[in-house]
């Protein structure tokens, strides 16, 4: 990815979490990315294009982070993998981002590109969080479960979570990881 590209998709970021999905406009993006707006259609032909290439990239970062992390053991990967997708990275720009991430998702049953990929970045969650599952299925760590049904209980609570924060302001997270532990995760544990 060129370094243009990288800052375009970080001012995508940034612009998002300042105007929300709704008010996103390409000025707005290439004012936040310090370039002109014929070098960002030059790059990107519509809005659509741009943030279905966010999406996409979005995805990629999530999994070059994954390849980074220092966990062999399945469940110590799955706790790091449920902490991330349930909090982020860092909470600075969390809530932001979450609203103009729904506002997005809202787009999604009428613009097919945010649809497929969207479909395309869950698909990808859902096999990472599956993966270590069976991981740790055939490592003696976990019990026998059925890997990709767990991945979408665990993904479902997720969204759900994040969805409740940003909608109504409510921080259950902290509540639905400790129900995860609880009625979830623990239960994958041979003892």
């Amino acid at each position: 990815m060129s370094e243009t590209t990288e800052e375009i998709l970080r001012a995508t970021y940034h612009a998002l979490c300042e105007h929300g999905f709704a008010d996103l406009t390409m000025q707005a993006i290439a004012d936040e990315a310090g370039v002109s707006k014929s070098l960002l259609h030059y790059h990107y032909d519509t809005k659509q294009d741009l943030i279905t290439s966010f999406l996409g990239a979005f995805t990629d970062r999530f999994e070059e982070e994954l390849d980074s992390l220092d966990a062999d053991d399945p469940a110590e990967r799955l706790d790091i993998i449920v902490d991330r997708l349930l909090f982020g990275q860092d909470d600075s720009d969390q809530t932001d981002f979450g609203r103009a991430f729904l506002e997005l998702r809202a787009q999604a049953p009428h613009e097919p590109a945010y649809r497929d990929q969207l479909a395309a970045n869950e698909e990808f969650l859902r096999g990472v969080l599956a993966d270590t599952i069976e991981d740790g299925i055939e490592q003696g760590v976990f019990h026998d479960v059925d890997p990709e049904r767990t991945a979408r209980l665990i993904r479902a609570t997720v969204d759900g979570a994040r969805s409740q924060h940003v909608t109504l302001g409510d921080d259950t997270r902290e509540v639905v990881r400790g129900a995860l532990d609880d009625h979830v995760l623990s239960d994958l544990h041979v003892e």
